[in-house]
């Protein structure tokens, strides 16, 4: 019988209650998506937190707009296009604005914050492990299961923001030698995958956790000025720029439906469980 097919049992706890899938697939569009809305957040949240209405307001008003796109995605129990995109650049402001607090607002280096959220993001990693046994994208079908992985998304985009900025500053790399670092770094659980048949659940959150510092990156090049090795486009016109294409992809996503994950078979559930298991146990090891 399929999971996502029964309705929650009398007494089930709600949420262990199995339902549809609440992710995209994994495929071209979800990078491209995920990859703009890094970039976005890092530019959104930089041109708030500088402009008139400054960083304590634009904190909080970028605190409770996550939160209620959260709800929203929560409260929609399954795979929207929209809702579900709208929480990853909200993910996006909200983990760029988290990070930046520790270095501008408590002084804390890009070294520290750098390491603080990737034992953050560890410690999701290790509780979501042994809570489900997988930390599959595939498997995201209980409110439990996806209030761990936007743990785990929200840990990534702080860490990578941290770290885009750990390279670039701290590092004097620049943002677009920065942002040539992340893209060949992304290559390898890439090709690890494809060419040597690597563990996918490992392969997917590494490169997931790399996309950040890339985007941003990017979005710092283009925005911030020459004279910090930026172009000076400002990170208004880049947000406002970014927000446009990520509208475009997603309303194709939304019409076209070609992300919606496909219920797996028994069959090809059974085997990848125990391909998850693997990755997660892998994960939680290093």
């Amino acid at each position: 019988m399929n999971a996502a097919a029964a309705p929650p049992s009398p007494g089930r706890f709600p949420l262990t209650a199995h339902g549809p899938l609440r992710v995209p697939e994994v495929a071209l569009a979800f990078w491209v998506v995920k990859g703009l809305s890094t970039a976005m957040g890092e530019s959104t949240s930089d041109a708030l937190v500088n402009s008139s209405l400054g960083a304590p307001v634009s904190v909080l008003l970028g605190f409770v707009v996550f939160v209620g796109a959260l709800i929203l995605q929560f409260r929609t129990a399954r795979y929207r296009a929209w809702t579900y995109w709208l929480t990853v650049c909200m993910v996006g402001i909200f983990g760029t604005m988290a990070a930046d607090v520790m270095h501008v607002a408590l002084h804390v280096p890009y070294t520290a914050s750098t390491i603080f959220y990737a034992c953050v993001l560890g410690a999701v990693f290790i509780l979501w492990s042994r809570t489900e046994r997988t930390l599959s994208i595939h498997s995201i079908d209980t409110p439990r299961r996806e209030a761990f992985y936007w743990a785990a998304v929200v840990a990534t985009f702080a860490m990578g923001t941290a770290l885009g900025d750990f390279t670039a500053n701290t590092l004097g790399l620049g943002y677009f030698p920065s942002a040539a670092l992340f893209a060949g770094l992304i290559l390898i659980p890439l090709l690890g995958w494809r060419l040597l048949h690597w563990n996918a659940v490992l392969c997917f959150w590494s490169a997931y956790v790399v996309t950040r510092p890339l985007g941003a990156s990017i979005a710092d090049g283009l925005g911030k000025p020459k004279n910090v090795s930026g172009m000076g486009l400002g990170d208004g016109p880049v947000a406002l720029a970014l927000t446009a294409l990520i509208a475009l992809f997603v309303a194709y996503l939304a019409v076209t439906k070609r992300d919606v994950q496909r219920e797996p078979d028994p069959a090809d559930a059974e085997a990848e469980a125990g391909a998850d298991a693997l990755g997660a146990s892998t994960i939680e090891t290093l």
